[in-house]
């Protein structure tokens, strides 16, 4: 079960944020309007989780990696699985609040 919801959320899959943000990352906060406005991420994207789907082919033009962020990292995961399965590539970074010391790195 453990293995399962890791495959889920992308636990365990931790590669060089700082590197794929230096690079040219794009990262996407998948929280609502609301939830960005009360903080987020310098020159992170907002695309709530629901509005995804509409954006996968904007994204995938821009041949960046994507990471997606979000409250706790449970939306994020559900954003990065649905922009792999469409062939882009996408890490999660988990809680916004956690992946901000990732952007003071480089």
């Amino acid at each position: 079960m453990i293995k399962f919801l890791k495959k889920i959320f992308g636990a365990g899959e931790r590669p060089d944020f700082a590197v794929l943000v230096s690079a040219g990352a794009i990262v996407v906060d998948v929280r609502t309007p609301e939830e960005y406005r009360m903080g987020h991420i310098k020159q992170s994207v907002n695309i709530p989780l629901q509005a995804l789907s509409g954006k996968v082919a904007e994204l995938a033009k821009k041949k960046k990696p994507i990471i997606t962020v979000c409250r706790s990292g449970s939306r994020s995961g559900m954003a990065k699985n649905m922009l792999r399965r469409q062939g882009v590539e996408a890490y999660n970074g988990g809680p916004w609040t956690s992946f901000q010391h990732y952007r003071k790195q480089v």
